[in-house]
Formats: C-alpha cells, sequence, structure tokens
C-alpha cells in the first residue's frame, strides 16, 4: 500500500526534525521551498499552516529578516519534545518496569470528551483492558499527563502505575489489550517503503544534501507514528520474529546517514 504524507504532517515533521535548533521562525516562503522538495505545493503548504495555527500548534512570528513567519508554540514544543522519547529511544523495554493504568470516568453529558479521551489514549500507545480502564507501559505516563493536561481531560483520569498479577500469562493478556498483528503490518509496511531507501544510499558514497532532506524527512513523517501505535513490548510479550526490531534499524540507519545532510539543504537553501 502506498504511504499517505499529508502536507500537515510534513510540517509538523519538519519542524520536530529542524525547526527547534533555534527560537526563531521559518518565513512562509522557506516553508512553501522545503514542502516543495518533498513535492507539497504552495497553496497546500499555506492552508496547512492556517490550520496548524488554529489548533494552536504554530504561532505567527516575524523572521530576524522580518518576512513572516511561523514558529513553534510552547504546546508544540512539549509535543515535540516527548516523541523524541519515543523517535529515537532504542533502549530495551524491561517487563520489571511495570505498567501505567489509565481510570476515566466521564459524565454522559460530556460524552464527546469521553470519545476524544478514548482516541487520544489510543494514540499514546494504550492498549484496552477492561472498559474504561486503559494501559501503557510505565515510561509513558510522564507524556501521558502532558497530553492530558494540555487537552483540559485531566479532571477525568486517575493514573496509577501497575503490575500485572494474573490470571492469564502477561503475554497472553498482551495480545489482548492491543491488536499485535495490526502492528506488525505497520512495521513490515515500513520495512518495504524505506529498507530500499537505506540500502539504496549505503551503496552509495555521496550524500547530496537535497536528496538527503527529502528521503529523511519522508523516512521520519513514516517512521514518527509507529512508536505510538507500537507500544515497544519487551521481547517476552511479542510474536516470534517481531519486525519492530528491524523497522528500528532502518529508521536508525536513514538518520545516522541522512539527518545532518539534509539540515545543511535547510541552510544552504
Amino acid at each position: 500500500m502506498a504511504e499517505q504524507h499529508t502536507p500537515r504532517s510534513l510540517i509538523v515533521t519538519l519542524y520536530g526534525a529542524y525547526g527547534r535548533e533555534t527560537t526563531g521562525s521559518l518565513a512562509v516562503a522557506e516553508l512553501i521551498r522545503l514542502l516543495g522538495a518533498v513535492g507539497v505545493d504552495g497553496p497546500s503548504v499555506r492552508s496547512s499552516v492556517s490550520r496548524l495555527k488554529r489548533r494552536g500548534l504554530l504561532v505567527a512570528e516575524r523572521t530576524p529578516a522580518g518576512a513572516a513567519g511561523y514558529a513553534l508554540s510552547q504546546d508544540a514544543r512539549q509535543l515535540l519534545d516527548d516523541g523524541d522519547q519515543r523517535i529515537y529511544d532504542q533502549s530495551a523495554p524491561k517487563l520489571a518496569d511495570g505498567w501505567v493504568l489509565a481510570v476515566f470516568s466521564v459524565p454522559e453529558a460530556e460524552r464527546h470528551k469521553r470519545h476524544l479521551l478514548r482516541s487520544r489514549l489510543g494514540r499514546l500507545g494504550f492498549g484496552t483492558a477492561a472498559p474504561g480502564v486503559w494501559i501503557a507501559p510505565a515510561r509513558f505516563h510522564e507524556e501521558t499527563a502532558h497530553t492530558l493536561r494540555r487537552l483540559g481531560l485531566d479532571p477525568y483520569v486517575d493514573l496509577f502505575r501497575a503490575e500485572h498479577l494474573g490470571f492469564a500469562a502477561t503475554a497472553d493478556a498482551a495480545a489482548r489489550w492491543w491488536d499485535l498483528a495490526a502492528i506488525a503490518k505497520q512495521h513490515e509496511e515500513f520495512l518495504d517503503a524505506h529498507g530500499p531507501v537505506l540500502r539504496a544510499w549505503e551503496a552509495r558514497e555521496d550524500t547530496p544534501p537535497a536528496e538527503a532532506y527529502r528521503d529523511y524527512l519522508l523516512a521520519l513523517d513514516s517512521w514518527r507514528r509507529l512508536p505510538y501505535a507500537d507500544p515497544a513490548l519487551p521481547d517476552e510479550l511479542l510474536p516470534a520474529d517481531w519486525p519492530g526490531g528491524r523497522s528500528a534499524a532502518v529508521f536508525m540507519g536513514l538518520h545516522a546517514r541522512l539527518r545532518d545532510a539534509g539540515a545543511r539543504f535547510i541552510t544552504e537553501g
């Protein structure tokens, strides 16, 4: 299945990869140039920037040269900082680290917030242990707290640290809490799309900035969703031949080879 890179997602990915290195903003014309390198036209960039501004992720800010531009909001910086922990963390998860439980109750009159809570917890990588009880590895608790506070959902939720004591084996329980087959499929799709890209770069000696920027931005835009879909469970809870490690290795290989060269495309533009 062909990958879908939306203009809004690519803009967020661009700021996440390169937009926090200075406190300044990116000019609108520069955003159009940088997104044009991955096939996004100018009107799509402008409309997507407007939507991100309405969502509070970008704020209008003049560049040092006085051009109209946009910078990350404080909420967006927190969101991206939290995301870095997932996107680039290669530490091996341990079963002994335990779990975080999110237990929520929303009044019927505010049931739209119940839907928002479920949606957001799912996007944070939580699985469903029971109605109103969601579970994730304990290391996600700080990011979960930041997210729920930012969305004003924290009054409806209690967070707990937990240990699974039974009665089913934890591996069997985890297979109920998450759709592991669907997650594995996402890893395989990433490998199909970006594994050949890494192999092509490994066969080259040069790293032209424009090509490096294009391939890195597209790989990061695809990869950054996966650590949220996949809670990165300990190996003993995963099926045999789990593809997560292989897809992470491909992404980190592309990151090591292309990220800094891609930065030169931005600064030398």
